[in-house]
């Protein structure tokens, strides 16, 4: 599966921000689907991740109550809105697939998921 982001950009705290995944091949319904960022000088962390039939998801404690994650399988589509963003939200965001139809909550290490969108940019100005 090849993983498409976008829809990152500059906003200023408070603000809401969607960003969207798209991806390719037939089999994006049967995996989970996700979000990670990197800020500068730090790690990719988890953001959150969503079944293959978009019935259960899961949240880093860092975004829980303010990022939705969702997907719409007819458009090969995932999305993550995020509102009231704050500035530690800066990050580059990027998609990922797991070739597994369900959530295993303990997989939050980025080295756990094999496939990668190429990133988008989130600033947030304070």
């Amino acid at each position: 599966v090849q993983l498409q982001a976008s829809g990152g950009g500059l906003v200023q705290a408070g603000d809401s921000l969607r960003l969207s995944c798209a991806a390719s091949g037939s089999t994006f319904s049967s995996y989970v689907m996700g979000w990670f960022r990197q800020a500068p000088g730090k790690e990719r962390e988890f953001v959150a991740i969503i079944n293959w039939s978009g019935s259960s998801t899961y949240y880093a404690d860092s975004v829980k109550g303010r990022f939705t994650i969702s997907r719409d399988n007819a458009k090969n589509t995932v999305r993550l809105q995020m509102n009231s963003l704050k500035p530690e939200d800066t990050a580059v965001y990027y998609c990922i697939a797991d070739a597994f139809p369900y959530i295993r909550p303990n997989r939050r290490a980025a080295t756990d998921y094999d496939y990668w969108g190429q990133g988008t940019q989130v600033t947030v100005s304070s």
